[in-house]
């Protein structure tokens, strides 16, 4: 379970935090020298673009991130407003709210973290987009699977009121059901539909498949239908993001998301074993960037607002593989590859 779960500890107050308007990191240190060259170089990014992490409480970004050493459930707790001072990140997930729902106190010191307009995207929890009970026997029928009164009880309304001015696309992730067929794939659409149909307008969706059995023309219509996005993700059992393309072309989305998660064939644990403690990329997957920068650049050319939120089991270091798409597409853009 990601570390976001933790909950704050009851000593950490207000009084505790660093105000927005303090200098962070220090000026003339090694960190911000390395801000002030993201800086420049966020200058040159299309404006609509949103780039983060998938969460943030990594000890092994120090240097990067982090201007000092300290745990996990510090920076799970008090980190977000040091994430924010980095030039390239603009955006973050928050994968807690998959796993239970958040409490409002918690919310709330999120927000006070963030400086404004900072939008975070939160999954929609896992106890209704599993088609089996989470947790327990795989094969036992979730009761509450595309529940829209339980996404909107466990998360819509606490973000509604708390943390409405942070919130970006909210991402419901699907994992196929086990022996998937046509048929299962077909009821699981119409379900969607459904959801789609019934979910509060006042805010925006993310609809992530982890398998290709419902990557058809009817999911693209669905999506269509109620102005829901298409998540373009690397991941263990799905086509690269490139492939996605040809089903889900960027510029027939009202959004484009982007999450880079894990190489195609690989699985987290694996990964995670081979990363940690994510402070270096690892496997630096060139295609997997080409595919990426060619979404980011097509969603730009129509003017569309792009969330890329990046995983370290991606290629080792999430902070790591932002910089180096936003370098790469500047390079890029300055020099364009030969057709």
């Amino acid at each position: 379970m990601p570390d976001q779960i933790h909950l704050f500890d009851p000593d950490v107050g207000p009084h505790k935090r660093r105000s927005r308007g303090t200098a962070w990191p220090s000026p003339g240190s090694a960190l911000d020298q390395r801000y002030e060259r993201y800086r420049v170089l966020a200058t040159s990014l299309p404006p609509q673009l949103m780039m983060g992490t998938s969460s943030w409480s990594f000890p092994g970004w120090q240097g990067m991130v982090w201007a000092r050493k300290r745990s996990t459930s510090v920076l799970a707790k008090e980190g977000l407003h040091e994430y924010a001072q980095h030039p390239l990140l603009r955006t973050v997930g928050i994968d807690r709210s998959y796993y239970a729902a958040i409490p409002d106190d918690d919310l709330q010191r999120y927000a006070e973290q963030l400086p404004d307009g900072f939008p975070c995207c939160a999954k929609a929890p896992a106890a209704v987009t599993s088609p089996t009970i989470p947790g327990l026997n795989r094969h036992q029928p979730n009761p509450d699977f595309l529940s829209v009164e339980r996404f909107v009880r466990e998360v819509l309304d606490p973000f509604s009121r708390c943390f409405s001015r942070h919130a970006g696309p909210f991402i419901l992730q699907f994992s196929p059901p086990s022996n998937t067929h046509a048929t299962e794939a077909s009821a699981f659409l119409e379900g969607l539909d459904r959801m789609l149909g019934e979910l509060p307008r006042d805010f925006r969706y993310a609809v992530e498949i982890r398998d290709k059995w419902a990557l058809t023309s009817a999911y693209r219509d669905v999506l269509a239908r109620h102005g829901a996005a298409h998540v373009y993700n690397y991941w263990s059992a799905m086509p690269m993001p490139g492939a996605q393309v040809r089903t889900m072309p960027p510029e027939e989305q009202p959004f484009v998301m982007v999450r880079l998660l894990l190489r195609p064939g690989t699985w987290y644990e694996d990964q995670k074993q081979v990363f940690a403690p994510f402070d270096t990329l690892v496997e630096p997957d060139d295609e997997m960037r080409r595919d990426v920068l060619d979404i980011i650049r097509r969603a730009a050319t129509g003017g569309r607002q792009t969330y890329v939120l990046v995983n370290n089991k991606a290629e080792g270091s999430a902070p790591l593989t932002i910089e180096a798409l936003a370098e790469r597409f500047v390079a890029e853009s300055h020099n364009p590859r030969p057709k």
